[in-house]
């Protein structure tokens, strides 16, 4: 093969290439911005990890009797997806069933532009999601972040003193993603004192 035909076959195979690479990138792309919207209708049609309802009423929590008599340790994961810093200010706290408690976690926009971004939680192990009880949590909406914001995000819940006995730990796990939605300024967030005592960090 002479070298002006090698040259043809090079850059057909380059522009196959450049094709692929931006078809699987517009592939990415479109997932990203339907995950959101599919996590949405899937707990709408389950009715499990609702991210718009709160769990339980703090009135109800209230009105219901704390099992002093043992205790579960709660621990708290944070994964981030896009340019966030995304972690929880404490790794775990030693919850009473029915006891109102309240952990932060830390969030910052590292970019120069506003975000906005939106909470996933997941719990294991599994058979203690219904028994996981939130009554103010910052996944229910939207968070926009203005551009290098940090802030706080508390997260209000209670135990199910009908946890079954044998489970004595909860990890409660957050996946923060960034939306593919133009962003509008930050919203002052509304600050809720933690309740409760956190175990030292490891």
């Amino acid at each position: 093969m002479s070298k002006p035909e090698e040259g043809a076959v090079d850059r057909a195979f380059n522009r196959s290439m450049l094709v692929k690479l931006f078809v699987v990138a517009g592939l990415m792309f479109g997932f990203g911005f339907a995950l959101i919207p599919m996590y949405r209708a899937i707990c709408q049609i389950t009715g499990i990890n609702n991210l718009v309802q709160r769990d339980v009423s703090e009135r109800e929590v209230k009105n219901s009797q704390v099992d002093y008599s043992r205790t579960v340790s709660v621990e708290f994961d944070a994964n981030a997806r896009g340019p966030l810093g995304f972690k929880p200010e404490h790794n775990s706290l030693d919850v009473h069933p029915g006891e109102l408690m309240t952990i932060v976690y830390d969030v910052t926009n590292g970019q120069g532009r506003p975000v906005v971004a939106q909470a996933i939680p997941s719990y294991a192990p599994k058979q203690a999601t219904e028994f996981f009880k939130k009554i103010e949590c910052f996944c229910f909406t939207q968070q926009t972040l203005a551009a290098n914001e940090s802030r706080k995000m508390p997260v209000v819940f209670v135990i199910d003193p009908k946890l079954p006995k044998d489970v004595k730990t909860i990890t409660l796990s957050y996946t923060f993603f960034e939306l593919n939605t133009p962003a509008t300024p930050a919203p002052a967030q509304r600050s809720t004192a933690a309740q409760g005592t956190a175990k030292p960090d490891a």
